[in-house]
């Protein structure tokens, strides 16, 4: 756990290094408490940045992608300026408004496979290092058996909303193919990383995504 914290903050002092801390990062280690608990810790306190890179790579799955996608997803309606502030509040309150990517791998499995899908679908940004494991079909187990054994049965399926099979068995390709290869890894490069970051500050130049500032006071006495 103290080599993942490690690696975690490693890569959160590189992207904000490379990028004069505009762009955030956060990694998601499942789709379970852990992977809430990470998002929440890391999201909010990074929610006004200019960019953001979601780290998805060796995500081992769960229940609550829809639920991160839903916040990942909110959409800036407008902002709010109090009487004391050059800043705006947003609305909604908790809205990212700028550019992201998120970093795949082989080994981001289930629920992990089925974020990245809905995180392109959602239009959110592209999808950056290998495909996916490919296993989104969810199981049951039905026992214990006479033996002590038990056995693992389909549950349920992951399909598109006109109603087709999508992911089992083939994973989520990314749209930028990267290969973290040993060498690189244990050259301290994290190539996937890095064409994370060059994308979202290319994002950032050709589609700048600011929060306005503060207009003129109203006149009310006219």
């Amino acid at each position: 756990n103290l080599l993942y914290l490690d690696w975690v903050r490693g890569n959160r002092e590189r992207v904000a290094a490379t990028t004069n801390g505009r762009v955030g990062y956060l990694h998601i280690p499942d789709m379970g408490a852990d992977g809430i608990y990470e998002f929440i810790k890391w999201y909010y306190p990074q929610i006004r940045k200019e960019g953001l890179v979601v780290d998805v790579r060796s995500n081992g799955g769960g229940n609550v992608s829809q639920w991160i996608i839903e916040r990942l997803d909110n959409k800036l309606l407008g902002t709010r300026f109090g009487s004391l502030n050059e800043e705006p509040g947003t609305y909604p309150g908790t809205v990212f408004h700028g550019h992201m990517v998120c970093l795949i791998n082989e080994v981001s499995a289930s629920d992990g496979d089925i974020f990245p899908h809905r995180f392109r679908q959602a239009g959110l940004g592209p999808l950056i290092g290998r495909r996916t494991w490919g296993g989104v079909v969810g199981i049951s187990s039905l026992g214990p058996l006479l033996d002590g054994g038990t056995v693992f049965v389909p549950l349920q399926a992951t399909n598109s909303p006109t109603g087709e099979y999508i992911i089992e068995g083939e994973g989520v390709t990314p749209d930028i193919d990267v290969v973290n290869t040993p060498k690189e890894v244990f050259a301290g490069r994290d190539p996937q990383l890095e064409r994370g970051i060059a994308e979202v500050l290319a994002k950032m130049a050709a589609e700048p995504k600011t929060l306005p500032r503060r207009p003129a006071d109203p006149v009310k006495t006219k």
